[in-house]
């Protein structure tokens, strides 16, 4: 099974979507768009940005635990994955989002 993603409608009526890698597990996390084409958008900025040199921010948050931002050529987030337990497991997750993200299809359970 290949990895997709899911795009999906957020409790106040925005639209957000998950790349998720074939195990079902979230790999990254968009931001909230006020428009169902505008997250469709953003699906499309990760496939073109996933393996774009540069395009992966890594940062750790306040308890030390490593995670990444996808950004686009303008600099701007597209979205950022889980907080990992070890630097390996952060670097794993790029690692998923590169494989992933290209040729994902999208689940649209918006309706």
């Amino acid at each position: 099974m290949a990895g997709k993603f899911e795009l999906k409608k957020a409790k106040d009526g925005q639209f957000m979507f998950n790349l998720k890698a074939s195990n079902g597990q979230v790999i990254l996390t968009s931001e909230l768009y006020k428009s169902k084409s505008s997250a469709e958008n953003g699906i499309e900025s990760v496939r073109k940005n996933a393996n774009r040199e540069g395009a992966f921010e890594t940062k750790t948050n306040s308890k030390g635990e490593p995670y990444f931002i996808l950004k686009a050529g303008n600099s701007q987030e597209i979205g950022r994955s889980e907080y990992y337990s070890s630097t390996s497991a952060k670097d794993n997750g790029i690692a998923s989002v590169k494989k992933n993200a290209p040729d994902a299809k999208v689940d649209d359970i918006t309706v």
